[in-house]
């Protein structure tokens, strides 16, 4: 049977219909691939951001543990040692501006004389047991040494003996445990810090004594 142009007509009509349908299912069948790409993209990177984000989170949450840990351990040392550490920051002596511990020589423990500097052999032993933790501890440190003394005796005299016992605790640092000289500071407060009683034997011993600020 022969087609008329009309017929002719219609059926390639349809046919661009159904070619086009198709190149339309097409297209959209990529544009929606790469509407997934897109977003598995976008998902990935929400992500990597929130993973990031937890980091930082634990980061600040640690350091803010290490400062807290650290304020607690310096509102818990003595007014001198809150003074040595801020002393050793204005100096700019730290690393991390941390008070760690302080170690009190008395009396009881190296016996220092009346009006005398000298290390007896229980001081000696005592800064040996100070040494070595040091060494264990494996850790950076800023020593100030403070000397202090009892009442007895005129301001002047006290300050300067307490700056000789100071030196001595330092000298025998440096010169038998190697301990580097410009990590370590002497002061002395003399008579006006006093710890106990100097109007008693037993106060005024405890007076007089040396103490180690462990600073980083």
């Amino acid at each position: 049977m022969k087609k008329t142009p009309l017929a002719l007509l219609a059926l390639v009509a349809g046919f661009a219909l159904v070619s086009g349908g198709c190149a339309t299912k097409k297209y959209v069948a990529q544009q929606t691939g790469a509407v997934h790409t897109r977003v598995d993209g976008v998902e990935k990177q929400v992500e990597e951001n929130q993973q990031a984000i937890r980091k930082t989170d634990a980061r600040v949450t640690e350091t803010q543990e290490r400062v807290g840990k650290n304020e607690q351990a310096t509102a818990a040392a003595s007014k001198t040692s809150q003074e040595a550490l801020v002393r050793a920051q204005e100096a700019g002596k730290l690393a991390e501006g941390k008070f760690l511990y302080e170690s009190v020589l008395t009396d009881d423990k190296v016996r220092f004389g009346f009006n005398a500097a000298e290390l007896s052999p229980e001081a000696k032993t005592a800064l040996d047991e100070f040494a070595a933790k040091l060494a264990a501890d494996n850790k950076s440190v800023y020593l100030e040494i403070q000397g202090h003394t009892d009442s007895v005796g005129r301001d002047e005299y006290n300050e300067e003996l307490g700056l000789e016992r100071a030196e001595a605790v330092r000298n025998y640092l440096s010169r038998t445990h190697k301990f580097p000289l410009h990590r370590m500071n002497i002061i002395s407060y003399g008579e006006s810090e006093p710890v106990a009683d100097n109007s008693t034997r037993e106060g005024r011993g405890q007076n007089r004594r040396v103490v180690l600020v462990v600073l980083q």
